[in-house]
């Protein structure tokens, strides 16, 4: 999965013309170290989506500005927008199904 910043989070993110499934994370976070491999399978099976992660101990102030207030947290871009924001481990199951209502 590709690492955004700041800088690059219009082009990659809000620019992006399919499903973009943004993981918010940091690497003190256990929830967020099990939720990593599930998406890394997502990211292999769905090509139509795209899978970015933001290192929320780097991008502090990009987690602020998405309203991030838990880890993990994960954000579903449609068009530019927030489609859905989902906080806390969740099963590939879980995310398999909003995938499937927002691709």
């Amino acid at each position: 999965m590709k690492a955004v910043i700041e800088s690059t989070f219009a082009d990659e993110v809000l620019m992006a013309p399919e499903l973009v499934v943004v993981d918010y994370w940091a690497d003190w976070c256990a929830p967020c170290k099990q939720i990593a491999p599930i998406l890394d399978e997502l990211d292999r099976e769905y090509e139509n989506v795209k899978f970015v992660k933001v290192d929320t101990n780097d991008q502090p102030g990009l987690a602020a500005q998405q309203g991030v207030m838990s880890l993990p947290t994960l954000q579903f871009f449609r068009g530019g927008r927030v489609a859905k924001s989902l906080s806390g481990g969740k099963t590939k199951n879980a995310l398999k199904k909003v995938i499937e209502e927002l691709a």
